[in-house]
């Protein structure tokens, strides 16, 4: 089984360490990775709902960073992203995995949480695909 991850360019020091955290709790949960690059969080639903559609992949985790802005054009662009993940995931009936840092995260708080929330995401991809199972046996 195949787990997908979808990391955004954008800030590479904070995303690149959450790529890694995630790749490497994949593979410890047993999964083989594909990971894609998208430039920022913004563009992280469509390659999603790419991978989503493939027979092979049981869940993908999105990951990103939002940073705190001077306008709200972040918790805007925050709220669309989030809000179409979980649409995507509902829709295809698989788990995404959330690994956004923010939206309105400074740069310290990012770097304070780059090394949790690839992994964290993974887990909780993972998890959910358990549950999944255990409701179709329920049936």
């Amino acid at each position: 089984m195949k787990l997908a991850i979808v990391a955004a360019d954008f800030d590479r020091a904070i995303v690149d360490p959450m790529i890694e955290g995630a790749e490497n709790e994949a593979r410890a949960a047993g999964f083989e990775t594909i990971t894609v690059r998208v430039p920022g969080a913004y563009e992280l639903p469509l390659p999603v709902r790419r991978l989503l559609e493939r027979k092979g992949v049981a869940a993908v985790v999105a990951l990103g960073y939002i940073e705190k802005g001077h306008t709200l054009h972040g918790e805007v662009m925050g709220h669309v992203v989030h809000d179409t993940l979980m649409r995507l995931s509902l829709e295809y009936d698989k788990p995404v995995g959330l690994g956004i840092i923010g939206p309105g995260a400074t740069q310290t708080q990012a770097a304070q949480r780059k090394d949790s929330y690839g992994p964290a995401a993974v887990k909780a991809a993972v998890s959910l695909l358990g549950t999944m199972a255990q409701l179709r046996k329920k049936r």
